[in-house]
């Protein structure tokens, strides 16, 4: 028996997703990874609730992406594009050190999958994910390859509320508990 499986009892439960491109030379006429990830995601049953080109520039990047996450629509941010070494890749610069909870188990899930595709090539790769406001934040590698590998062999299932043992959607409710429990203190002292 797989440890993975979906609840049929259990009601598909759509979220909102915003979809970033991360990119200096990218429009949405030829953003192929952005492309793939609103297939993907609408195919799925989820609602596409922005769809967004940002240039390779650390405060633009956080500033699109934190402005997302302030959505209450917004249940998810899907980056894609600058994860690589080069001088313009700068979104886990830009990301990394707003998020709240980093998810160290997402890159590490996502390079498995990427390895058994494209073998060591994985490595030049900085794929994260983390939670920012109380949103899911996923950051990819900006190909059409890599955004196919973390939603199919990630997304997809964390994504679905039937999805068992566990999903990401179920714990949504409770992702700003550490922000309410604060805020209960203050305006009890």
């Amino acid at each position: 028996m797989s440890l993975n499986r979906i609840d049929e009892s259990r009601p598909f439960v759509p979220v909102g997703i915003a979809v970033v491109t991360v990119s200096d030379t990218r429009s949405l006429a030829d953003d192929k990874s952005g492309r793939t990830l609103v297939e993907r995601l609408e195919a799925s049953g989820h609602v596409l609730k922005a769809r967004e080109i940002v240039t390779d520039d650390i405060d633009r990047i956080r500033d699109v992406v934190t402005r997302l996450t302030r959505d209450p629509e917004v249940d998810v941010v899907i980056t894609t594009g600058g994860t690589g070494f080069t001088g313009r890749d700068v979104t886990p610069e830009a990301l990394e050190p707003i998020f709240e909870k980093r998810m160290d188990g997402f890159s590490a899930l996502f390079h498995r999958i990427s390895y058994d595709k494209i073998g060591t090539s994985t490595i030049q790769s900085r794929a994260t994910g983390g939670v920012l406001n109380a949103t899911y934040v996923f950051v990819l590698p900006g190909s059409p390859g890599a955004c196919k590998d973390a939603w199919d062999g990630i997304l997809a299932a964390q994504l679905d509320y039937r999805h068992m043992p566990c999903n990401f959607v179920e714990i949504m409710p409770r992702l700003d508990e550490h922000l309410r429990r604060g805020a209960a203190r203050t305006v009890g002292t």
